[in-house]
């Protein structure tokens, strides 16, 4: 027992106090903090904006991010030919807001470019979060978390678009999502293809800016994401790691934004 887990279900209560109100109300605030809110493959800052509003309402600061090629930027596809434009569109970000004493939080995909970004600002960084996300080694892509199966699986789904090279949306939302048909609909209606670049390109960081900053893994669990299977075992054994079960599916931010958000102010 000398890793420190947290296991939280929906409606824990480690997680959420008895006096949390009902969503849509003020809730007291513990101090204001900055968040930047990354998204997975696919989505754009859209995904976040049920967390983000739980966030604010505590009081919080929150920028999210559209990486370049996706959602509202989706028109800037060819740009976004190496995952450092990724980490990029993050560092502009904090530098551009001024922020400091960031909490970052990458989701899924989104947790490749935030390592790059962290490792660069390390100094304004206060802490990590990664939402059933990726985590690189330096000199890896955002391929390698993934199992060998799920790699091979998107090479070969690679189609060219307008010139490059992307990965479609799934045409059908993922069980492990975990996603209502009603959320299901409104997700599928504005995914976007990804430039498969950002996915191919390595990652390459300065791993003792990162491995100064608190970390904290927010897996998704109801259901499992199927590939991120070996990658979870191996940084739960890491004791640097705050590890903490949210049982929700993959795309967390969208169905559980209260319980979100309560983790992440935690």
């Amino acid at each position: 027992m000398h890793r420190r887990h947290l296991l939280v279900a929906s409606a824990s209560a480690a997680v959420l106090s008895a006096t949390s109100p009902s969503y849509g109300q003020p809730v007291p605030v513990r101090a204001a903090r900055s968040f930047v809110l990354v998204h997975g493959s696919w989505h754009g800052a859209w995904c976040w904006d049920r967390t983000a509003q739980q966030l604010r309402m505590r009081g919080h600061r929150v920028y999210a991010v559209t990486q370049t090629g996706l959602g509202d930027r989706q028109h800037l596809l060819g740009a976004a030919n190496h995952i450092d434009v990724y980490v990029n569109d993050i560092v502009n970000l904090i530098e551009a807001e001024e922020l400091d004493d960031v909490v970052l939080v990458g989701h899924s995909f989104g947790g490749i470019p935030v390592t790059g970004a962290a490792a660069r600002l390390s100094g304004r960084i206060s802490s990590l979060v990664y939402l059933d996300a990726g985590v690189p080694r330096s000199g890896e892509s955002a391929l390698s978390p993934l199992s060998p199966e799920e790699q091979a699986l998107r090479r070969k789904a690679v189609v060219p678009l307008a010139g490059v090279d992307v990965l479609m949306p799934p045409s059908e939302i993922p069980r492990f999502w975990g996603l209502n048909a009603s959320d299901s609909e409104w997700v599928k209606r504005r995914l976007t293809p990804h430039p498969f670049a950002t996915y191919a390109t390595p990652l390459r960081f300065d791993d003792a800016a990162w491995e100064r900053l608190p970390r904290t893994y927010v897996q998704c669990t109801a259901p499992w994401h199927p590939a991120l299977g070996a990658m979870q075992a191996r940084l739960r054994e890491d004791r640097k790691w705050r590890w903490i079960e949210f049982a929700a599916g993959h795309d967390g931010m969208v169905t559980h934004p209260q319980e979100l958000a309560e983790i992440l102010a935690s």
